[in-house]
């Protein structure tokens, strides 16, 4: 398997991290001055954007987008939007996959399994749905907590509320799929 470069590394980790800097930053830096971890965010996803996909490519545009607003009006606000973008982006790419399949899931699972039969497709169709909620409530509460949550409470939900779901979401998903091999395959 070959190893993700270091540009690509570096960019996942600033976006795993970002709410925890923008909250630990907030109130010793100006938004204006935080924007420029937003504008690195955005320069390196559109420097990796050409070895990886147009999704890395639509985050990297989001970040520019969102940091423009913080840099010449110094708000905090479009900071805080960049986890709803990113919400926004992945609800759009799985719900695309629903109205042009293969869904999302099939794909990734055709990546292990080239010859799915037919009850897999059904369920990574289901499981792409799932997702599609998924997405669609975090970009939600991540918009609440942007406008109307303190910076702490905005952190932590996007910084650790939201990984700790989606792990739950992943952890349940792998023992239906479990429970749903075994019943098709006895």
């Amino acid at each position: 398997m070959k190893r993700p470069e270091l540009s690509t590394l570096l960019g996942t980790l600033l976006i795993l991290l970002y709410p925890l800097l923008i909250w630990s930053a907030h109130g010793r830096l100006e938004p204006r001055q935080l924007a420029l971890l937003l504008l690195a965010i955005g320069g390196v996803r559109l420097l990796t954007s050409r070895r990886l996909s147009r999704h890395v490519r639509w985050t990297g545009i989001a970040a520019l987008a969102l940091a423009a607003p913080a840099l010449y009006w110094n708000a905090l606000l479009p900071l805080k939007l960049y986890p709803v973008a990113i919400s926004i982006g992945m609800l759009a790419l799985f719900g695309y996959s629903l109205l042009n399949p293969p869904s999302m899931i099939e794909r990734l699972a055709r990546l292990r399994d080239p010859e799915l039969p037919p009850f897999a497709i059904a369920y990574t169709r289901r499981v792409t749905q799932v997702w599609c909620v998924f997405f669609a409530a975090n970009g939600a509460i991540a918009f609440a907590t942007a406008l109307w949550a303190s910076p702490a409470v905005w952190s932590m939900y996007t910084g650790v509320i939201s990984y700790v779901a989606m792990g739950v979401l992943f952890a349940g998903e792998y023992l239906v799929r479990l429970h749903v091999r075994r019943r098709h395959h006895a």
